[in-house]
């Protein structure tokens, strides 16, 4: 018996894959969002935030064209990152610029083992987005570098901080896939 679709369920994988890239560029755009709202754009931490920010807006704008042209549905949780990606950049900014550069360095660490996993998994078969893929990738671990060069491991019980982070990484890309 062949596999029955339901509503919401992805084509192919690559529709998963677009899905949870697109919801993690626009959380990350709200991390660095909140993240600025409480630190301004003075420090030398904020300023780097600001140019880490664009990148991800492109990042983000980027699947959101290939969710529109591919009719991919999006994560039904928008609501829910744009929320608690603020409150997550916030709340790492107000403990303090080490902190937010702490967020920095948890959230790129995971996302380069999944666009990681995502090249091996796509191969060549899809070359459009293999390719962003492996850019965004190569960006995100400047962002990582940056915020280690930033002091991200002066903040405050760094292992912890970061490895909550980084569990609440892990748990929002599972569900984003299908949700």
């Amino acid at each position: 018996m062949s596999k029955r679709w339901l509503p919401g369920d992805p084509r192919e994988p690559t529709d998963r894959m677009i899905r949870v890239d697109q919801a993690g560029e626009f959380g990350a755009t709200r991390i660095y969002g909140g993240q600025l709202a409480v630190m301004g754009d003075r420090s030398d931490q904020a300023r780097s935030i600001v140019g880490m920010a664009e990148q991800e807006e492109r990042h983000r704008a980027f699947f959101d064209r290939m969710i529109a042209e591919r009719g991919v549905r999006p994560t039904l949780l928008q609501p829910f990152w744009h929320v608690a990606g603020f409150a997550l950049g916030a709340a790492t900014a107000a403990i303090g610029p080490e902190a937010a550069m702490a967020c920095t360095v948890a959230v790129e660490t995971e996302i380069d083992e999944h666009y990681q996993e995502q090249l091996t998994r796509i191969g060549d078969s899809d070359p459009e987005l293999s390719d962003a893929v492996a850019r965004f990738r190569d960006e995100e671990l400047e962002h990582r570098d940056t915020a280690l060069g930033s002091g991200a491991e002066d903040a405050p019980a760094y292992p912890v901080l970061s490895g909550v982070i980084r569990l609440g990484c892990r748990a929002a890309i599972a569900v984003a896939k299908r949700i």
